[in-house]
């Protein structure tokens, strides 16, 4: 079957008592043995529940992976991730990185003695020159968050392959409806699964998907240990929300492209960062290994004095922190999403006092034009009159 069959039957077929087409929700934390030594597969909530297991069926099949891992964030799954790693271990990462994730590194792993080093993925004389004895795994946004700048996963899984390191690849902007990193040669592939999986800002998830056997059953293991599980109410949200994500992608896609392209014209912004559009650095890589476009893009405005009274201004659009769903957000990644990172670096990167992240939803295009319409032009009307 295609994708779009995939994601609409998740669950449809797999309740045989009732035949209930939406897979039930399993409220149990604790399961019958049918006798000593025997069980029904299911024991204790969380180590697996049935809610639980078919989601997680569905996002390892979606992803071409082997075992699928459901997490009460996606903070929690990356937790999970990274406990396969030891004290002394050393990761490379992407330099232009989603806050939380540097956070959770520099603050958080740091001090059980796992490192990071961050670099442009496709730089691999910058890689290489990483390399440590203790090097273990790398650690790919593609696209990055806020800048969108795209790797070739096919390049880089393969130069890692060849060093005997793990590629762990964050496909939360693409889903698999649009990338497949694990067919690329990933390893492991994370989602947070908040965001476009869910797609209606209204449960909060993580998703990890793994491939090969043993390292399937050393993640069950951290999964089970740590215990950041996603229980049943919230399992249920999420597959109910990717039954529709190849629909919703679609129009995200469409109605950021065009949008992009408005802004790109605007007299008061300098650059827009996109991978649909032609002048993008990444827009051949992104063609080759993605089916599509994600629905977020970043944009810098001439002034940072537009950036409060845009914000203050959209309507339609909300003045928010998050992405991937229905509804049109934007942020303010310098003091929002990206505001653990030191300025030096965030600057170093791109990510300054002129950078807004618009995350766009599935309103009509043309009233989305017209809420950032009338934004920059109260904004612009604000200025000339200081």
């Amino acid at each position: 079957m295609k994708m779009e069959s995939h994601l609409a039957q998740i669950g449809s077929v797999q309740e045989p008592v009732t035949g209930a087409v939406s897979f039930p929700v399993y409220q149990a934390t604790a399961f019958r043995h049918p006798k000593l030594g025997q069980s029904t597969g299911f024991d204790y909530a969380r180590t697996k529940s049935p809610t639980r297991a078919v989601l997680e069926e569905a996002a390892a099949k979606l992803e071409s992976g082997d075992a699928g891992f459901a997490c009460s964030s996606g903070m929690a799954a990356l937790q999970t991730i990274f406990a396969y790693f030891s004290q002394g271990d050393h990761l490379i990462v992407s330099l232009d990185l989603y806050g939380g994730t540097y956070r959770l590194l520099e603050r958080i792993m740091s001090r059980f003695g796992v490192t990071a080093s961050y670099v442009d993925t496709n730089d691999i004389d910058g890689m290489s020159s990483l390399l440590q004895p203790n090097t273990k795994a790398v650690l790919i946004e593609t696209p990055t968050n806020p800048l969108m700048m795209i790797t070739d996963l096919e390049r880089v899984c393969a130069w890692a392959k060849s060093k005997g390191l793990l590629t762990i690849v964050d496909n939360t902007l693409l889903t698999p409806y649009l990338q497949r990193p694990i067919e690329l040669g990933a390893d492991i592939v994370i989602h947070s699964a908040t965001k476009y999986l869910g797609g209606h800002n209204d449960v909060l998830a993580g998703l990890i998907i793994t491939k090969g056997e043993e390292l399937s059953q050393q993640m069950a293991i951290l999964h089970n240990s740590i215990g950041a599980v996603l229980g049943p109410q919230d399992s249920w949200l999420l597959m109910r929300g990717m039954k529709t994500l190849a629909l919703r992608m679609e129009r995200h896609q469409y109605n950021a492209t065009k949008i992009a392209e408005y802004l790109l014209e605007h007299e008061a912004i300098e650059d827009v960062y996109y991978p649909a559009l032609p002048h993008h650095p990444g827009h051949d890589v992104q063609n080759k290994q993605s089916s599509g476009n994600t629905g977020i893009f970043s944009f810098r405005v001439k002034d940072a004095r537009y950036v409060e009274p845009i914000l203050r201004h959209i309507k339609l659009i909300a003045f928010a922190e998050s992405l991937g769903g229905v509804e049109s957000l934007m942020t303010y990644p310098a003091v929002q999403t990206h505001a653990d990172i030191p300025e030096e670096i965030r600057k170093a990167v791109g990510v300054d006092d002129r950078l807004l992240r618009f995350s766009v939803g599935i309103e009509h295009v043309d009233d989305l034009i017209e809420d950032l319409e009338q934004a920059l032009r109260a904004a612009k009307q604000e200025l000339e009159e200081q």
